[in-house]
């Protein structure tokens, strides 16, 4: 049986998150980068994104 790790194995992927600089969106992109996703994050506020 697969392990969590190895379902959520996202490695060599590209995720877009929008909204992703702040709240919900946020912790998204960082459980997509820590499963081994390249992150784009699209935001309203430019400035938040850094």
């Amino acid at each position: 049986m697969a392990t969590i790790q190895e379902l959520m194995n996202l490695d060599g992927r590209v995720s877009v998150v929008t909204g992703g600089a702040t709240g919900i969106g946020l912790q998204m992109a960082k459980g997509l980068a820590e499963a081994g996703s390249n992150i784009v994050i699209c935001s309203r506020r430019v400035e938040v994104c850094a």
